[in-house]
């Protein structure tokens, strides 16, 4: 039995509560509704004769507030409250780092790395070069971490992977969703490199505005991709793919199944001992994400991804 840590959590993230539960296998759905996240209870609920990951389990939780600690333990039947999330090592096999603050994320998953502990980090995994050269680092130095939106294992995308080839050619990708770019920009990126297998991107440029974020990436394969950040719009995560021969549209609405699917992988990782999606694919992201970050405070320049 793996012996998880569960560390969270951020505003307005409720991945320590679900995660927990994906993994445990149980939950108190009014618990989650009173906490502010009806969304979480409903798709639990839908799903609950699927819960449970087989071989491992969360034991352990720390939150920077106790009582957090104790809804979250309460709720998914964690065993121990920790005061100090140091307090971790030596006591479980792998770590889940749930907060998606990714200015904490050297800080908190230091001492599992110097410990030799598996660590899972929410997305993103890092918005600023410093930091992502900090898990370069870590990289090189064989450590079995892992990192990435969820989307990664969205069903709706590999419906769609799937069906490529038919669409002859592919010239163009559009990409929509709502809230900021460091933080959700992250999901969108996730899900169209994975859709096209990860390629090399060579340039992106933010021509957007403040709130309104509107992305361009161009790929070494020839394909393009504007993504659509827009803070006050109403909407899921939309992807629409646009070939020679056809389209398709990917609206992605399954939370459940890829926080499960994420899941397994990072439990099969750990097992294995490396992780099974290769950090050179996290990276690839993370400098794009950072990259139009970049474009934007330059006043739309264009940024080299590809040297």
């Amino acid at each position: 039995m793996i012996k998880i840590g569960m560390i969270g959590m951020s505003p307005g993230n409720a991945h320590p509560y679900s995660w927990s539960a994906i993994i445990n296998g149980c939950f108190k759905g009014d618990e989650i509704i009173r906490v502010g996240y009806p969304a979480v209870a409903h798709y639990l609920e839908a799903n609950k004769d699927t819960i449970g990951i087989s071989g491992a389990k969360v034991t352990h939780i720390w939150t920077q507030d106790k009582t957090i600690s104790q809804s979250i333990a309460a709720t998914t039947h964690i065993e121990n409250i920790v005061d100090n999330l140091e307090d971790m090592v030596g006591v479980v096999d792998a770590v889940i780092l749930s907060r998606d603050d990714a200015q904490q994320h050297v800080t908190m998953s230091k001492p599992f790395f110097e410990a030799g502990i598996p660590v899972f980090i929410d997305k993103p995994i890092a918005v600023t070069r410093e930091d992502l050269a900090w898990f370069s680092d870590q990289h090189e130095k064989e450590k079995v971490f892992m990192s990435c939106s969820s989307m990664r294992y969205s069903n709706e995308c590999r419906i769609v992977k799937q069906e490529l080839a038919s669409l002859g050619k592919l010239e163009l990708v559009t990409a929509v969703g709502k809230k900021d770019w460091l933080k959700y920009g992250v999901h969108l990126l996730e899900a169209v490199f994975t859709l096209l297998d990860d390629p090399q991107p060579i340039t992106v440029q933010h021509i957007g505005e403040k709130d309104k974020d509107i992305v361009h990436v161009k790929f070494e394969n020839g394909v393009q991709v504007t993504f659509h950040l827009f803070m006050n719009i109403s909407s899921t995560f939309q992807l629409s793919v646009f070939g020679e021969l056809g389209w398709r549209l990917i609206d992605i609405r399954n939370s459940y199944s890829m926080f499960r699917d994420n899941i397994i992988e990072f439990v099969r990782s750990v097992e294995e001992g490396q992780s099974r999606l290769p950090f050179s694919k996290t990276e690839s992201i993370i400098n794009t994400l950072i990259g139009a970050r970049e474009s934007f405070e330059n006043g739309g320049a264009i940024i080299q991804l590809k040297s």
